[in-house]
This record gives C-alpha cells, structure tokens and sequence, in this order.
C-alpha cells in the first residue's frame, strides 16, 4: 500500500506538470472505486484551472478555481504522467488531459482507492491527527496521549487520530531505531523513549521521501519510477534474517493483523 512518502513523492513528481494548467478532459473509465467517482465530474472539472496540489495524510488534494478533487491511492493506485497517445493499460480508470498536452492517468488494480471532487470539504479529513513531519507532532503529544491505554505502541502509533501516516513499514522501521518493541503496551512507555520515537519517526519518513519512497508491490511514482527506501530497511520484511545490530534472528510476530518483526535483544 503505498504509505505517506509514497505519496508525498507522487505529489512532488506530478506537481510541475499539472499546476497552473486547464483541464481539457477528465474521462472516468470505471468510476467503482471505493468511493463512487463523483458523479458529474468530467462536466465540473471541464475547463478548470489546477491552482495548486497539496496533501493530508495519505490523500492528494488538487484544488481547482472552483472546488477540488480528493485523490487517494488506496491498496495499489498510481499517477503517471504520459503522453496523451501512450496506449491506455488495463486498470487506467481515470485520465485527465491537460492543455499542455500532458495526460495523468490513475492506475489502480484493486480499485481501492478514490477521486472525489467537492466544493465543501471531505468528511474523510475530518478528525485527523497532525501531520508527522511538523512541529505539531511531538514526542510530548504521543506521552499524553498514550497514558493508561493498554494497546500496543506500534498500533498506537499507525492510529490515523494519533498522527497521520505512520504506516506498517515506516512504524517497524521507528520502532526499531527507537529500541521499543511493537507489542509493548503505549501506556507503558516514558516520556523520554516517547521523544526519542517521535524523532525517529520523522527521520525514516523523511528518509524515505528523499529515497522516493519504498516499492515492495505496485508503488512506482508520477515518472513511472520506483522508490528505493526498501533497500535500507532494517527490520520490516526481515523475520528470520540476522538483526543488523546484533546478529541474532528477527522474531515475526501479528499485530492486529499485519506482521511486525523486531528484535528481541535490541528492542525491549
């Protein structure tokens, strides 16, 4: 699934192609996606200005001269940016056309994910928590937030309420740094480790965005490129293999059904 740095990496490769230009035709091929392309949206949009792209979490907002359009990758969704007459490929559901004779098309094979345009907002940026890479995210915030609950800290802290866009690798990768076990309980851990992760967690995620982010499926970014973070991973997608600290096996375990591997010596 592409995470918060997969997409941030999208914005940053299709921004200087798309804003500032008129949309000359918005076709939806299959609009069943996990929300219903807004119905209409080809007309709304029909010789729009994009004015600028931005993101919350893990969602694309490109805002127009009227209203916006909410983009989400879901499970496996991509934007690439081609040529109008590169040949449509299966699963390419939407198309927008550009005056400047760019075509950037969402990809999309599980159709989980959205495009949605609106004048008013999205009920599903409501409640959000505070983006990791600012100074809103603290360790300070997670200590406060985390006292006398019982769940895991690695679940705690992929909670979209806690911080946005702390997903499944980046989280076993901060974890990790931080010397905490994913299955210890967040109401247990200090203020001191909690300012410790929380720097960890920004520096991965940062990492990853200068990487392009990590391809491990279908991730490629706007130029049809992958990310190449997965190559300095050190604990996710490793149960088994030598820990690159201390040279002991890396133990896989399940948390709330994803696979969460650590080390038993480094991490307590």
């Amino acid at each position: 699934m592409p995470e918060l740095p997969e997409v941030e990496t999208t914005l940053r490769g299709v921004a200087p192609h798309i804003v500032g230009q008129i949309i000359d035709r918005l076709t939806v091929h299959n609009g069943s996606l996990r929300w219903p392309v807004t119905e209409g949206i080809s007309e709304i949009t029909k010789g729009q200005q994009i004015v600028a792209i931005t993101r919350r979490a893990k969602y694309l907002l490109v805002e127009l001269e009227r209203g916006s359009m909410m983009i989400h990758l879901g499970m496996s969704g991509s934007l690439r940016l081609v040529d109008r007459k590169t040949e449509r490929r299966k699963h390419d559901h939407i198309e927008m056309q550009l005056a400047n004779g760019v075509c950037l098309r969402y990809h999309d094979p599980r159709r989980f994910g959205a495009w949605l345009w609106s004048d008013n907002g999205y009920p599903q940026l409501n409640h959000l928590g505070p983006e990791p890479l600012t100074d809103e995210f603290t360790g300070k915030r997670l200590f406060e937030l985390s006292r006398k609950r019982k769940i895991a800290v690695k679940p705690f802290i992929m909670d979209n309420q806690t911080v946005v866009g702390v997903g499944n690798i980046y989280a076993s990768e901060a974890l990790f740094r931080g010397a905490i076990r994913p299955d210890r309980q967040a109401g247990r851990i200090s203020l001191q480790r909690y300012e410790l992760l929380a720097g960890h967690i920004k520096d991965v995620l940062a990492s990853a965005i200068a990487q392009g982010g990590t391809t491990l499926r279908d991730f490629v970014n706007g130029n049809g490129e992958p990310g190449y973070f997965q190559q300095t991973l050190m604990v996710y997608g490793r149960g088994g293999q030598p820990c690159v600290h201390c040279g002991k096996a890396l133990k896989d375990i399940r948390l709330g059904q994803r696979s969460s591997v650590f080390c038993l010596t480094c991490q307590r």
